[in-house]
């Protein structure tokens, strides 16, 4: 059971695929703080997820669109704010797609074509999302708008591949964007860089399980869950956090501030 500190707020949750993604946890939680929500995805991705599922659960309904597509978008947006019965208090960006990664394929031989689809899905969609909130005057002053971010933004993780730049360009578009947003609209924007998490999409990254463990022995608290994520998601979407934007918010259990943990050491001894 929530506190209650989301009652009366409508949102836009996009990216909930199946029980392992973040959006899934997030729309749980929103929805045990008493919020009402729309939930979106890619139509070819609702295919392979269980989206329906989670919509029964949440008692949301389901836009699907192609948050590259200013027109789906547009339409998007305005058929939430019938659904929900007026403008939108929080927007969660949960969305990111590598092909180069699908294909392992290695950094020093990407192709560019595929990169180019990487951008303009995992971190160009997150512009588009906000331009058109922005221009349709969509969202509730004070409203929240999150994006799901990794730390391989500023730092190198080799078998993430072209993904590092689309995060970084993702962060950078919040506090550009958060600054209009916030100039205009008394609007914030926000992104959260979470710990390697246990999804369907975090899972095909070449050597993720071994990696999921050398970040759970780094980081003094282990690496926080899917569940934890969408608890602090809530909150930045609550009145609490009404004077946080533009900021890139680590929950990792510490991972980002560690140089060394002495148990990895023991571990090799």
């Amino acid at each position: 059971m929530g506190n209650g500190i989301l009652k009366g707020k409508r949102g836009i949750i996009f990216g909930a695929l199946d029980e392992k993604s973040i959006a899934w946890k997030v729309a749980e939680a929103c929805h045990a703080e008493g919020a009402t929500f729309t939930l979106t995805n890619a139509p070819v991705a609702m295919r392979f997820g269980s989206l329906q599922k989670l919509g029964e659960q949440v008692g949301a309904e389901i836009i699907p669109a192609d948050a590259t597509s200013m027109d789906d978008l547009e339409q998007l947006i305005t058929q939430s704010m019938d659904i929900l019965g007026g403008k939108i208090d929080f927007i969660l960006h949960s969305i990111g797609m590598s092909v180069n990664v699908r294909k392992k394929k290695a950094y020093t031989d990407l192709k560019h074509e595929w990169m180019s689809k990487t951008f303009d899905v995992s971190a160009m969609s997150f512009h588009k999302v906000m331009q058109t909130a922005y221009n349709l005057d969509c969202m509730n002053d004070y409203g929240s708008i999150l994006a799901l971010t990794y730390i391989a933004a500023q730092r190198v993780f080799p078998d993430y591949s072209e993904m590092a730049e689309s995060k970084a360009l993702l962060e950078s578009f919040a506090r550009s964007f958060g600054y209009h947003f916030g100039v205009k609209k008394n609007v914030r924007v926000n992104t959260i860089s979470q710990s390697p998490t246990m999804t369907t999409a975090g899972s095909g990254v070449k050597g993720f399980d071994q990696f999921f463990d050398y970040s759970d022995k780094m980081s003094p608290l282990g690496n926080a869950s899917a569940e934890d994520c969408a608890q602090y998601v809530a909150m930045m979407f609550s009145d609490y956090t009404r004077m946080v934007t533009m900021q890139n918010l680590f929950h990792d259990g510490g991972f980002s501030h560690m140089g060394m943990n002495p148990t990895l050491l023991e571990d090799q001894a």
